[in-house]
């Protein structure tokens, strides 16, 4: 019988779509399940206030409680470090694996794993953030010489909205941005209800969907050895997971 894999995920306490998402992708997995550990995010913006609730005090004491539960990897699936930089989550890595002996993952060094091993320059950007979140995002993707500049986004700012916008709104958002000759785009937020239509969306526009529910997940399953091509109707991503896991590596 094989090895049963434990992934760990750190959740925004106002998030309500990751979990019933990752839930769904996982269970088409056997011998691998998800645990979820949360931590108080209510609202996204560049306020003080909001910026403190990414402090890696506070992530990394959720991630202690994962430990509890003998996870083999710890994953934040949320994206503060699109606005933070990605010095934040290189760094919360480090905590968290100083603090609990796992190692740890996130969202977005998963996603910039995938965009680097795909070839990625020029990446759509879908968030449902307000202005300023959103060229902070652009601006840091600049650092890496990911162009983010085409972009849609709907000028939200509490968490649990998010999770609100429609399907429909959605569509919209990516065919806006799939028109505007790119080659992938990233559905960037932990609270869309958006990865369940990746693969409409990759069929129907001929691009690639990073959505960033799904690069924390297909970077554990990379980093714990288990084999995601088995994982139907979740997008390119998962389904070409092994190649793209062994040319990640070292990202």
């Amino acid at each position: 019988m094989a090895k049963r894999i434990r992934l760990g995920i750190l959740t925004p306490s106002s998030n309500t779509s990751l979990e019933p998402l990752t839930q769904a992708i996982i269970s088409q997995l056997p011998n691998v399940t998800v645990h979820f550990s949360r931590f108080t995010v209510l609202k996204i913006s560049l306020e003080k206030d909001a910026l403190l609730q990414f402090q890696t005090d506070k992530i990394v004491e959720a991630a202690t409680l994962l430990a509890d539960a003998n996870v083999d990897m710890i994953g934040w699936s949320g994206t503060s470090s699109g606005w933070l930089g990605f010095q934040a989550d290189e760094a919360l890595c480090v905590a968290i694996t100083a603090a609990t002996g796992i190692p740890a993952t996130t969202s977005v060094l998963a996603l910039n794993r995938a965009v680097k091993a795909l070839g990625i320059k020029e990446l759509g950007l879908v968030t449902p953030y307000q202005d300023d979140v959103q060229r902070a995002i652009i601006q840091t993707y600049a650092t890496i010489n990911v162009d983010c500049s085409k972009e849609k986004h709907l000028g939200l700012v509490t968490n649990a909205s998010f999770s609100e916008v429609t399907c429909a709104v959605l569509d919209e958002m990516v065919a806006s941005v799939a028109t505007r000759d790119v080659k992938a785009i990233s559905t960037f937020c932990t609270n869309l209800y958006a990865a369940q239509r990746i693969a409409h969306w990759e069929d129907k526009h001929n691009i690639i969907v990073l959505d960033t529910v799904v690069t924390v997940i297909w970077d554990m399953l990379c980093g714990c050895g288990v084999d995601s091509s088995g994982v139907k109707g979740w997008g390119r991503l998962l389904a070409e997971g092994p190649r793209l896991c062994e040319t990640s590596i070292g990202n």
